[in-house]
């Protein structure tokens, strides 16, 4: 089973970023997967509507890869069973959540601290290969920090355990997202198992990705905040890795639109007044690079509707945007 597209480009799962309406648009510019927000296996396993809500699809999705996290594999098994009963084959992959480097999950012992439990985490993955129909991937971490550095080891662990593919993100938790990505590594898990390798991390530009597919041989990228503001990073890397062409960055204007219309689809999806709340955060990434964008983005921060954030980005245009139904 094709675990994702030719161009082999991913969009990775973010909390409180990666919800249907920024997907949306990054399934437009030509992503190989999407991936839903991290998305708590025990949430799911009591019933939990808010947690059930962040696996809304979006329209353009014909597949969607979930992400859960999780430390108790009954919890993580009777939630894919949920999920494949709900949307069947739709659901492209379970990817499981070994990476997370925030304090509140780690201190459950989920996330990257999974890295310090390898028998653990190997009961989980084989929990979630024994329950799901769709292939089960893992994604974590380079270590815990520099001290306990053990990728290799890992995924070795996770392909015996039945993972159908991992993603490695070159950095250690005490690193969180600082410093650079040790692509090295990711080429050192390439080499030691059979399995598909994704690598992750400082993937900015469509050169960076063609650069680490070349260093570790990964066999797909995954892109994570180089494509916040920017959904325009999958059509400039699938141009890259399909024709050998470079594509120009995307201008303002194009960055604007796109904004706007993402925060349509969220204000249809639930409603203005949270909508606008997410879309604030957003919009701080779309204006990175404008003129006058510490002015824009102090703007961007508290504006509470849809109008206002179209009066603020047409007058910083000088312009009236026409923006095309999604």
């Amino acid at each position: 089973m094709r675990l994702f597209a030719a161009n082999a480009a991913l969009m990775a799962p973010m909390a409180g970023y990666t919800d249907a309406a920024f997907r949306h648009l990054c399934v437009e510019q030509g992503a190989g997967l999407t991936y839903t927000e991290m998305v708590s296996a025990v949430g799911l396993h009591y019933g939990s509507e808010k947690t059930a809500g962040l696996l809304a699809f979006a329209d353009n999705e014909a597949r969607l890869g979930v992400q859960l996290f999780a430390s108790r594999p009954d919890a993580l098994s009777s939630s894919i069973r949920y999920l494949e009963d709900r949307y069947g084959s739709r659901i492209a992959l379970f990817d499981i959540n070994m990476g997370c480097p925030a304090p509140k999950i780690t201190s459950g012992g989920q996330g990257c601290a999974l890295m310090r439990d390898l028998p653990l985490a190997s009961r989980l993955i084989q929990a979630a290969a024994d329950a799901a129909q769709a292939p089960v991937t893992v994604k974590f971490r380079k270590g815990w920090d520099d001290a306990s550095v053990n990728a290799v080891a890992f995924a070795q662990m996770a392909e015996q355990s039945g993972a159908a593919a991992v993603t490695v993100h070159g950095r250690t938790r005490a690193q969180f997202y600082n410093g650079r990505s040790d692509w090295g590594i990711i080429a050192m898990v390439k080499a030691a198992v059979r399995i598909p390798v994704i690598g992750n991390g400082d993937i900015y530009t469509a050169q960076d990705a063609a650069e680490m597919r070349r260093v570790t041989g990964c066999d797909a990228v995954m892109a994570a905040r180089g494509a916040l503001g920017n959904p325009f990073l999958f059509r400039e890397i699938k141009s890259l890795f399909e024709s050998g062409a470079v594509l120009p960055p995307a201008g303002f204007e194009e960055k604007a639109t796109a904004l706007l219309r993402q925060a349509r689809l969220a204000c249809a999806a639930r409603g203005e007044a949270a909508a606008m709340r997410q879309i604030r955060k957003h919009a701080a990434w779309y204006l990175k690079g404008a003129r006058g964008a510490a002015r824009l983005r102090e703007a961007a921060v508290r504006v509470t509707t849809y109008s206002n954030l179209k009066d603020l980005l047409e007058h910083a245009l000088g312009c009236v945007l026409d923006i095309p139904e999604p």
